[in-house]
């Protein structure tokens, strides 16, 4: 009976075993500053699949930069009375501020379209809920609004998608480039791998990248934070000091 049962066990974890392939994973900047002249970062994410089993093997890559999250609206416009104006709106809940997706080919290749769906590989197969009401859900990949929503967001560069972005330099190694946008908040981003072999997902790992304010940024944003009212009556008297000195300036006697 003993014997039946660790045999059984033994089938059971068989499949398990089967892989056993894991992700190293090495970013070139593992922080980035924001300073006052800062127009963007461009950073490289190098990988090893290790204690790969012998023979030969066709790996797929696929890596996901998720930024902060944050809630976003976006509005439909409508024609009344001979003017376009705002008559309806979905409200996006806790989307990636910053979104970019590389894979080594186009992920239509890389595994079924269920697979890619649940593993989130592409733009259109990411996760986006909209309040509805005071339902959340998230819609038809066509939806109008989630079509704009990601329309906006690619045009502002921050949002994107490459299908050849992921070049192995061996059979084993890899790399990607990916993008830190000039308008980029400030936070932790996830910078998430899936390794696929026969159309199946074998292994993942991630990697974080933080993007903070450097210096007297940092501090005048927290002060801000902490202090708002007193930063608002600085800025208001600031402004005032400098209106009256111009006009001591360039007054006419």
């Amino acid at each position: 009976m003993a014997r039946r049962l660790l045999l059984a066990l033994g089938l059971f974890l068989l499949p398990f075993g089967a892989h056993a392939e894991r992700l190293v994973l090495s970013v070139s900047q593992p922080e980035v500053l924001i300073t006052s002249s800062f127009t963007g970062a461009d950073l490289v994410l190098f990988g090893v699949v290790e204690d790969r089993p012998d023979g030969e093997h066709r790996y797929d890559i696929a890596v996901t930069v998720r930024g902060p999250q944050e809630t976003f609206v976006t509005w439909r416009k409508s024609r009344v009375l001979g003017l376009y104006i705002n008559t309806d709106s979905r409200t996006f809940v806790d989307s990636p501020a910053v979104l970019a997706i590389a894979t080594n080919r186009p992920a239509a290749l890389i595994a079924d379209p269920a697979v890619l769906r649940r593993e989130q590989i592409g733009l259109s197969r990411n996760i986006f809920l909209q309040r509805i009401g005071t339902d959340f859900a998230d819609v038809v990949p066509d939806d109008p609004f989630r079509l704009a929503f990601l329309r906006i967001k690619t045009a502002e560069g921050l949002y994107s998608e490459h299908e050849s972005g992921v070049s192995f330099l061996s059979g084993a190694a890899f790399r990607t480039s990916f993008h830190i946008p000039a308008r980029a908040p400030v936070g932790t981003y996830e910078v998430a791998v899936k390794l696929f072999e026969g159309g199946r997902m074998i292994a993942d790992a991630s990697t974080v990248v933080a993007v903070r304010k450097d210096g007297y940024g940092q501090e005048m944003a927290a002060f801000a934070e902490n202090h708002g009212w007193l930063y608002g009556f600085g800025v208001a008297f600031g402004a005032l000091c400098v209106g009256l000195g111009a006009n001591f300036l360039f007054r006419r006697d």
